[in-house]
């Protein structure tokens, strides 16, 4: 048996702020990008997907429909008694963690007109409300708005070789957050009505970000109006980041200092490329509206790269324990 040296964990946390420290040097911007017009195929592949950076492109959908015609009273007129899917939290956050716990939304299903109510304030029930399902909701829940916009990003579609797997309609309250986690997507946010702020951080930052396992649970409203966390039976735990990058306890997870912060904020007609295994927190304005498109990514050598930053980070922290127990297997 022998105690680990500390040089050992200095070398782990000096490299892995190395490999943070390099990209941002080498080809990270630091601030994200805008193009005014949609890139070629071709141009978007070589400069934007293969190196995985984000970038906002204003013109992409000055031609759809929906920038002029998606407000309240259309909604009201073209889908008003269409029962759609809804999730529910008390307090804004789905899909996070809550007391230890990884908790989902509640699903309700009420039409929209009322939950046109909500965004527009006339009615204030219990809870935060965001029409929020990501099952490619726009094409199978929203038939009746669909020629208000694109099913694909064509020139998108070409560069990736492939159609998306799923296009998501998103409206909500402002109070919905989404909280930090990443996609094995391809994803293209595109802004309707309102804006999103993105909290980004690239794969690079891997090392300084805290994951955990948590039971998987969603919140149910009782009879009295009240939100209990009910725990999902049979279900692994989930893995899932527990820290609020906009207010990071750096007492608990003093590594997420090193991490370095990209915030943009994508406004009505814009689109962000926000490229898959990129870290991100989402808020938003008022009813914001938006359309996103997932292209799943390929698992080539990013992926390779990923996983094995992945196998290291892991490495590291079995190292600082093992290393605090003063045991070491030979």
């Amino acid at each position: 048996m022998s105690s680990v040296s500390s040089w050992e964990c200095e070398g782990f946390d000096q490299c892995l702020q190395d490999v943070a420290v390099e990209a941002r040097e080498l080809y990270l911007d630091p601030e994200v990008p805008y193009l005014d017009l949609p890139p070629s195929p071709l141009d978007f592949h070589r400069s934007w997907v293969s190196p995985n950076k984000p970038v906002i492109i204003r013109a992409a959908i000055q031609h759809w429909p929906a920038l002029s015609k998606w407000n309240p009273q259309y909604f009201r007129q073209t889908l008003g008694e269409k029962e759609v899917t809804v999730a529910v939290t008390p307090n804004g956050y789905a899909d996070a963690v809550h007391d230890g716990k990884f908790v989902m939304p509640e699903e309700r299903t009420m039409k929209f007109s009322s939950f046109l109510d909500i965004m527009e304030r006339n009615t204030q029930p219990n809870g935060i409300f965001y029409v929020q399902k990501q099952n490619s909701n726009f094409t199978e829940e929203f038939q009746e708005i669909i020629p208000d916009a694109d099913v694909e990003i064509s020139w998108a579609s070409e560069a990736f070789g492939k159609l998306p797997d799923a296009v998501n309609f998103w409206m909500g309250e402002e109070a919905a957050v989404t909280s930090m986690h990443k996609d094995h997507y391809e994803n293209l946010y595109c802004v309707i009505s309102g804006q999103k702020t993105f909290t980004l951080l690239p794969p690079t930052d891997l090392p300084f970000i805290p994951y955990g396992l948590f039971q998987p649970a969603r919140y149910h409203e009782n009879a009295e109006g009240k939100f209990d966390v009910i725990d999902e039976e049979g279900v692994d735990f989930v893995p899932w980041i527990p820290v609020d990058p906009l207010d990071p306890d750096l007492d608990r997870y003093p590594e997420f200092g090193h991490a370095q912060l990209l915030t943009c904020t994508v406004k009505a007609g814009e689109m962000l490329y926000l490229p898959s295994l990129w870290f991100h927190h989402v808020q938003q304005s008022q009813g914001c509206i938006a359309v996103n498109f997932w292209y799943d990514m390929e698992y080539d050598i990013k992926y390779n790269y990923f996983k094995f930053m992945e196998a290291v980070v892991a490495k590291k922290y079995d190292v600082f324990k093992r290393k605090n127990k003063n045991i070491v297997s030979q």
